[in-house]
């Protein structure tokens, strides 16, 4: 019992000396939160349009199709027969053969019945095959090598569309994974700046002197630094959801609704949070624990 209420007595006082020091210094706490706010938000936004850019490109290999349009001067039974060739070549999902009487009849069903049509012929439609992928990266190689397929004529595939995303998402990763790294770096300097208070130099100068330990005279610095980080990313994480819902809800009712479907912060907010807790904690734990090094050193 004796054992058990020391160690619950120390781990009362140091708790208590870090929480006296966020409110010791309160401008410097504030600013130490405010910087590990903005940089999960700078972080935190960048992720989530990776997110949803690489969302997106796998929403788009389910839809995605290629067209390869028959050559009309194979017969129906020809144009069945290539279909093993386009079926075999790799990254090749599924395949799906659609008659000229079939593509008539889709053309109609599109664009509603008229009189327009009615004496539409399917002799003026071709024989096609519907492809879809299974990697729309390498769309457009698979493109290419249904093109050389014999009886194919021409293939029609959105290969730039494709491209586009695909390189909007390797930017995004790679700006997200700098950006981490600097805004890191950052954070946990600003906050060893918060930390190291330099008019507590002697009084960690004599808890040395009566024998504290390093990791005693540390501790409270650490716990500093967690509660200032845990703030932080707490602050972070409303701001981005309040941000996040803001920017998803003007995408809905704009133009590009039909090209961008953002995914519901519901589906993001519990690995978001994970994530902004433990850079939080990491930012605050590592910054008090640099904070104090030189003055250990008496």
């Amino acid at each position: 019992m004796g054992i058990t209420a020391m160690s619950l007595n120390r781990v009362t006082y140091l708790f208590k000396e870090g929480l006296r020091g966020v409110f010791s210094h309160g401008f410097r706490s504030f600013a130490s939160v405010t910087v590990i706010a903005a940089c999960l938000i700078i972080m935190g936004s960048f992720g989530l349009v990776a997110v949803n850019v690489d969302n997106l490109i796998g929403n788009m290999e389910e839809d995605s199709q290629i067209l390869a349009f028959v050559d009309e001067s194979l017969s129906d039974s020809d144009a069945l027969s290539i279909e093993g060739a386009i079926r075999s070549i790799r990254n090749v999902r599924d395949v799906q053969f659609i008659s000229r009487e079939e593509a008539m009849e889709n053309y109609k069903n599109t664009y509603g019945d008229s009189t327009v049509f009615e004496n539409l012929d399917a002799s003026v439609f071709r024989n096609r095959y519907v492809i879809r992928l299974n990697d729309i990266t390498l769309m457009r190689d698979t493109a290419a090598t249904v093109d050389a397929v014999n009886g194919v004529a021409e293939v029609n595939a959105p290969v730039s569309i494709a491209e586009g995303f695909i390189a909007v998402r390797n930017v995004v990763s790679v700006i997200t994974a700098i950006l981490i790294v600097i805004l890191l770096v950052v954070s946990v300097f600003m906050m060893s700046i918060k930390l190291a208070t330099f008019t507590r130099r002697d009084e960690i100068a004599v808890m040395k002197m009566v024998g504290a330990s390093n990791s005693f005279i540390r501790t409270p610095f650490v716990v500093e630094g967690l509660i200032l980080g845990l703030l932080g990313s707490g602050i972070a994480f409303l701001l981005q959801w309040v941000v996040y819902n803001f920017i998803a809800q003007k995408i809905s009712v704009s133009i590009a609704a039909s090209l961008i479907q953002v995914m519901p912060f519901s589906l993001l907010m519990t690995p978001l949070l994970i994530v902004f807790l433990a850079i939080g904690i990491l930012v605050g734990a590592f910054g008090g624990a640099m904070a104090i090094r030189n003055y250990l050193k008496v």
